[in-house]
């Protein structure tokens, strides 16, 4: 789970949109049920529930009554572009800072975002 002090249903909730965001779950396709979550990640169905609604509420995900919850048509696109506008206030900012405060040069930083991204297997 990414942040490990938030609560744990928005932990849950962060890990389905993940999954929407790089395609894991598609639009149409059945979310993870409250129940089949709350055992995965022994957590009370409660939880797990509220990390659904959490989605729900954003429009990622919507209920289909007796069935489940279903990735919402647009879900992908609608969660790329949030994120993408607020990569730079909470990514790139920081980033910029701490090499500031390190005394890193621009080019020593293009370098080591060219070694990180090649070692993950981007831009090879």
């Amino acid at each position: 789970m990414e942040e490990p002090t938030a609560p744990l249903f928005q932990q849950i909730a962060m890990l389905i949109a993940d999954s929407i965001a790089d395609g894991a779950l598609n639009e149409g396709e059945r979310a993870p049920s409250t129940n089949e979550l709350a055992r995965f990640h022994g957590v009370n169905p409660a939880t797990a529930r509220r990390g659904l609604q959490v989605l729900q509420v954003e429009g990622l995900l919507e209920k289909r009554l007796g069935i489940g919850m279903f990735v919402s048509a647009g879900a992908r696109e609608r969660l790329r572009a949030s994120r993408r506008e607020s990569f730079a206030r909470d990514y790139v900012a920081p980033l910029i800072d701490e090499t500031a405060r390190i005394a890193m040069t621009r080019a020593e930083l293009h370098a080591l975002i060219d070694r990180v991204a090649e070692s993950r297997g981007l831009y090879a």
